[in-house]
């Protein structure tokens, strides 16, 4: 999927205040307040999955699970514009990309759709610089194709046990990132 003007899923845009309060802004201008003076190490980008912000030498990247109105491929495409844009605006951090979760209680066509988004990004990432895909698959989906609400309670947010089963093995690769020499860290990229 070409990138940029042609693809929706690659042109940042607000989220619409639907309620009428300015949350999002304000979460927002709260983060980049609070990161205004600090150089912490990793840097977190997404949507309502991802609730804490901070950056440098790991950044990562956990978006399109909200692109309802876009195709599985145009949301692909739209993450590694992402991939693409921090590799120019910070080359020097690794980028994990964390795989979509699957969604809603039962097989469904959004579900199928987030499926092939990490099929796509499978194949279309490791083209890129400094990235690695994460599967945050994490046993979300039992044998009769059901999620539980104890893993997610909307079956799309996840809950306590949930964020612990894809944050193991996020800690894990991140601090693995972090603690690369300098000739580790050439042997990862390449």
């Amino acid at each position: 999927m070409s990138q940029g003007d042609s693809n929706p899923a690659a042109i940042p845009h607000a989220a619409e205040d639907i309620q009428g309060d300015d949350r999002w802004m304000s979460q927002h201008n709260r983060f980049v307040l609070d990161c205004k003076d600090k150089e912490p190490d990793v840097l977190f980008v997404g949507d309502s999955m991802v609730q804490l912000m901070q950056q440098y030498e790991v950044i990562v990247v956990w978006v399109g699970t909200n692109n309802h109105e876009n195709t599985a491929e145009e949301v692909a495409g739209g993450i590694e514009a992402i991939v693409q844009l921090i590799n120019t605006r910070q080359p020097q951090a690794k980028i994990i990309v964390l795989g979509l979760l699957p969604r809603g209680e039962k097989p469904n066509p959004l579900r199928q759709k987030n499926a092939k988004v990490n099929q796509l990004l499978k194949v279309s990432l490791p083209k890129l610089a400094n990235v690695q895909l994460l599967d945050t698959d994490g046993g979300f989906v039992h044998s009769d194709g059901a999620i539980s609400c104890h893993d997610m309670f909307d079956f799309l947010h996840l809950t306590g046990g949930g964020y612990a089963k894809i944050c193991k093995p996020l800690h894990e690769l991140i601090m693995q990132l972090l603690e690369e020499t300098p000739e580790e860290k050439q042997t990862t990229i390449a």
